[in-house]
């Protein structure tokens, strides 16, 4: 498979993989891996399709959080993560891996909020323990039954 074939593919991944599985490493050094809404999933979140569409990176990822959660705590001492999406039954997974930021603009922060995640943060989209991240991948891998692709970004 060609690096161009990878990266299509891989983008197809991102808008249906049904999680975002979400890597971390903890204050000892230990990966700590969690599944996380996949907000670029087209069926689950149409809402954000249209935002996803005009980044300038097309595998930009945020992800939504606690900012009292591990992950940020994680991300604050090692801004290092990876994201992974897969179709297990087909054999396909992409990962991507990069430094992640801590989205403080409220105007990106309003176009990736949803009303019914008052849930997660009671006080709405101004609640100090919603966390937006976002992390502009620098490397990749697809992965399609037992072949790989890598490539930087």
């Amino acid at each position: 498979m060609e690096i161009e074939e990878a990266k299509k593919s891989g983008l197809k991944l991102m808008e249906e993989s049904k999680a975002a599985i979400l890597t971390t490493i903890d204050a000892n050094g230990f990966p700590i891996t969690r599944a996380m809404f996949n907000l670029r999933n087209k069926e689950q979140f149409p809402e954000f399709s249209e935002f996803f569409k005009f980044q300038q990176n097309r595998f930009t990822i945020f992800i939504s959080t606690n900012t009292s959660s591990s992950k940020v705590s994680h991300l604050s001492k090692n801004p290092k993560m990876s994201v992974y999406y897969c179709d297990p039954e087909d054999f396909k997974g992409f990962m991507l891996g990069g430094s992640v930021e801590i989205v403080d603009d409220m105007k990106v922060k309003k176009k990736i909020w949803l009303d019914w995640w008052t849930r997660y943060y009671p006080e709405g989209l101004e609640d100090p323990d919603y966390t937006l991240l976002r992390m502009e991948p620098t490397n990749a891998r697809f992965y399609y039954k037992l072949n790989q692709v890598n490539f930087e970004l």
